[in-house]
C-alpha cells in the first residue's frame, strides 16, 4: 500500500466568513479590514454592513469588489447590522461566522487560533457554539469592556477539556471578536435587531451557548481601538436607556438564559446600575433613562428582526425585493394555501367550523392548509387539531410552535411553510362562504396582489347576523384611506406570498399587525382589490367592542402611528389627526366606541338581519 502523506489526511480548512459592521468610521474600518484580510487563516469572504454611514464610507465600499457589502438605508445599530451581516454570511455556506466591530484590529493569528480551538476541543463531542478572543486596548492592557467571565457552575471535567486546548468556558461574549458555529446559527437564528445597541451580543451569545459550549481563547488576540479605556459602566449618558430596556427584555423575554441564570445576572446588573448612577456626573440624565428603559422594557417586546431590517431597506437573502415580486397575471386555476392560526384560547367547535367551511365546503378548495398552532393548547383543542389534520381532503402542514409567540410572528411562521405563491387567510372562529375562493382568486390571477371582501358580523350563531362591513373596492380609494383606516378585513384577504415577504411580513404589534402590513404593501406598490359582497361570517360575540378599547389598545395605536410616521407614510398633521381620532376612540365609553366604529373606523354599511 503506498504511503499517504500526512498533509493529505489533514481536514479541509474551515470555511470562515467574517462580518464587520460599520458606521462613520472610515479610517478605522480600513485598518480593521486590512487586518481581517491578512489573517493566516484567510476568510473565504468578508461581509461589510454599512449602517447608513455619512462620512463617505459607502462610496469607498462601493469600489471594493473583494468585499460583500450590505448597505442599509438607516442606522440599525450594532444589533441590526450584525443581524443583516450574519444573514448575508450564511449565503456563503460557511462552517463558521466571525463577528467583529469596525474598531477591532485582529492580530494575524487571531482567527487561526479560534479555528484551532474549535476543531480540537473535546473530539467526538459537538463543537463549541461560540469562541471569543482576548481583547486588549491600544496599550496592550486587557480591555475591561470585553473581558468575558468564566462560566458559573462548570464542572471540573468541563474546565479540564477547555484547558486542554488553552481555553476557558464562558457563558457570553461580545461582538468585538466572536466566532460562531454556523450550524448553531442556522438552528437558533439571527441577532435581535431591535436591541439597536448594548446587550445585543449578550443576548445572542447566551442564546447560541445555551446547552452548548462557549470558550474564551486568550491566545487569539484582537485590539479594540476605543477612544477611552473603560468598562460598560462608564458614564453612558442617554444611551443608558438601551442598557436598561434591553436587559429587561433579556431577563423577561429572551430564551438564552435559564431562570436561575436570569436571577444571578439580574442581581449583578442591579448592582452595576447602582454603581453607574452613583459615579455619574449626569445623574438626572441616567435616572430618566433608567425610568424610560424600565417602562419600555416591561411594556414592549423586541420587534421581529426581519421587520426592523426591512424598514432600513434590507432585502433578506433568498427573499424578493419590493420591485421584483411576482407581479402581473397568473394562470387560471392557480393552486393556493389556506393560512389559519390557532392558540390555546380557541374553542374546538369554532375551529372545526372555520376549517370545514374554508376547505370541505368550498367550491374551489385550497391545495394546502397551513395550520399554525401558536403554543400549547388544551387536550380538547389538540384532539380537534389532530382530527382535522387526519380527515382533511387536502394536505395539511401543521406548524406546531412550542411557545405562544403572538399572531403576527405565528403568521410569519405559517407563510414560511406555504408551498404556494397565493395564500388565503382565515381566522379560527369565523366561517367562510362556500364560494369565497371561487370569487376572490380570479382577481389575484388577473394581477392584484391583495384582495379582501366584505363580511357579515354575527353573534352566537352564523345565522344571527348583527352587521355588515363593506370595504372600498376602488384601488385609488383603498390607497387614499389606508393611512387613516384599514380598508381590508383581515380574515377575508387573499394575497401573494412574495408581496408580503417583500415588505418583511407581519410585525408583532397587538391587533395592528395586519394594518401595518397592508399599509407597507401598498406603499411598496402592491396592487389592491376588494369585493364588496360579504364572503366571510365574522364572529363578534360578547365584549367585542370592549376589547377594542383600553390602555393596551391605545399603546398599540400610538405605536402604529409612530411607525407610520417613521416610515414616512404619514405627515405630522396626519399623525396628529390619527392619534386624536383613533387614539381617542380607544378611551371613550363602550357605547360611544361602538357607534364610532360603525361610522368612522370600520368598513361598514349599516346593520343587517337575515
Amino acid at each position: 500500500m503506498p504511503h499517504v502523506p500526512d498533509d493529505d489526511l489533514a481536514p479541509a480548512p474551515a470555511r470562515v466568513v467574517a462580518v464587520v459592521v460599520t458606521w462613520n468610521r472610515r479610517e478605522l474600518l480600513a485598518e480593521s479590514l486590512a487586518a481581517v484580510q491578512a489573517q493566516t487563516h484567510a476568510p473565504v469572504a468578508v461581509v461589510v454592513v454599512d449602517n447608513a454611514s455619512t462620512d463617505g464610507t459607502g462610496e469607498v465600499l462601493a469600489g471594493r469588489d473583494d468585499l460583500d457589502v450590505v448597505h442599509l438605508q438607516r442606522n440599525t445599530g450594532g444589533a441590526g447590522g450584525f443581524a443583516a451581516g450574519v444573514a448575508q454570511a450564511l449565503t456563503h455556506d460557511p462552517h463558521l461566522v466571525w463577528l467583529l466591530d469596525d474598531d477591532t484590529v485582529p492580530t494575524p493569528e487571531a482567527l487561526a487560533e479560534l479555528v484551532r480551538v474549535w476543531r480540537e476541543h473535546d473530539p467526538g463531542a459537538p463543537r463549541p457554539a461560540v469562541l471569543a478572543s482576548r481583547v486588549v486596548w491600544t496599550d496592550g492592557r486587557d480591555h475591561p469592556m470585553n473581558t468575558p467571565r468564566p462560566r458559573p457552575g462548570t464542572t471540573e471535567a468541563e474546565r479540564r477539556r477547555a484547558a486542554a486546548v488553552g481555553a476557558v468556558p464562558v457563558r457570553s461574549a461580545s461582538f468585538v471578536s466572536l466566532l460562531c458555529d454556523a450550524e448553531v446559527v442556522r438552528e437558533r437564528g439571527l441577532p435581535l435587531a431591535d436591541y439597536f445597541l448594548w446587550n445585543d451580543d449578550f443576548e445572542y451569545s447566551t442564546r447560541l451557548v445555551r446547552d452548548r459550549v462557549g470558550l474564551y481563547c486568550p491566545r487569539s488576540v484582537v485590539v479594540h481601538k476605543t477612544k477611552v479605556f473603560g468598562s460598560t459602566d462608564a458614564d453612558p449618558g442617554e444611551r443608558f436607556y438601551f442598557e436598561v430596556r434591553n436587559k429587561v427584555w433579556l431577563f423577561t423575554r429572551a430564551e438564552g438564559l435559564a431562570p436561575s441564570e436570569k436571577v444571578l445576572y439580574a442581581a449583578s446588573t442591579a448592582r452595576r446600575w447602582a454603581r453607574t448612577v452613583r459615579r455619574s456626573r449626569q445623574r438626572p440624565v441616567l435616572r430618566r433613562a433608567l425610568a424610560r428603559g424600565l417602562r419600555d422594557g416591561l411594556r414592549t417586546a423586541p420587534r421581529p428582526t426581519a421587520s426592523v431590517l426591512h424598514e432600513a431597506g434590507w432585502v433578506a437573502p433568498g427573499d424578493v425585493a419590493p420591485d421584483s415580486w411576482d407581479t402581473g397575471e397568473l394562470a387560471p386555476g392557480q393552486p393556493f394555501a389556506l393560512l389559519l392560526s390557532t392558540y390555546g384560547g380557541d374553542r374546538p367547535d369554532y375551529l372545526r367550523l372555520a376549517f370545514e367551511s374554508s376547505v370541505h365546503d368550498q367550491t374551489r378548495r385550497p391545495a394546502q392548509v397551513v395550520l399554525v398552532q401558536d403554543g400549547p393548547v388544551p387536550p380538547e383543542l389538540a384532539e380537534e387539531i389532530a382530527h382535522l389534520v387526519a380527515t382533511s381532503p387536502v394536505p395539511v402542514t401543521h406548524v406546531d410552535l412550542s411557545d405562544n409567540i403572538g399572531l403576527g410572528p405565528a403568521l410569519d411562521a405559517g407563510l414560511r411553510a406555504s408551498e404556494h405563491e397565493v395564500v388565503a387567510r382565515m381566522d379560527a372562529d369565523d366561517v367562510s362562504a362556500p364560494d369565497r375562493f371561487e370569487r376572490q382568486l380570479p382577481l389575484i390571477e388577473a394581477g392584484a396582489d391583495i384582495v379582501g371582501s366584505g363580511l357579515w358580523e354575527f353573534g352566537a350563531d352564523p345565522s344571527d347576523t348583527v352587521g355588515r362591513r363593506t370595504p372600498p373596492t376602488d384601488p385609488d380609494e383603498i390607497r387614499r384611506v389606508i393611512t387613516f383606516r384599514d380598508p381590508f378585513n383581515h380574515p377575508t384577504v387573499v394575497y401573494r406570498r412574495s408581496a408580503v415577504l417583500a415588505v418583511g411580513g407581519y410585525t408583532d404589534m397587538a391587533l395592528m399587525e395586519d394594518y401595518l402590513l397592508f399599509t407597507r404593501m401598498l406603499e411598496a406598490g402592491a396592487v389592491p382589490g376588494n369585493l364588496a359582497e360579504p364572503l366571510v361570517h365574522y364572529r363578534v360575540g360578547a365584549g367585542a367592542y370592549a376589547r377594542r378599547g383600553g390602555m393596551a389598545l391605545l399603546r398599540s395605536e400610538l405605536a402604529l402611528q409612530r411607525r407610520f410616521r417613521e416610515l414616512g407614510l404619514t405627515t405630522r398633521t396626519q399623525m396628529v389627526r390619527n392619534v386624536a381620532v383613533r387614539g381617542g376612540y380607544r378611551l371613550v365609553p363602550e357605547s360611544v366606541r361602538k357607534a364610532a366604529y360603525r361610522r368612522l373606523l370600520a368598513n361598514r354599511t349599516g346593520r343587517a338581519r337575515r
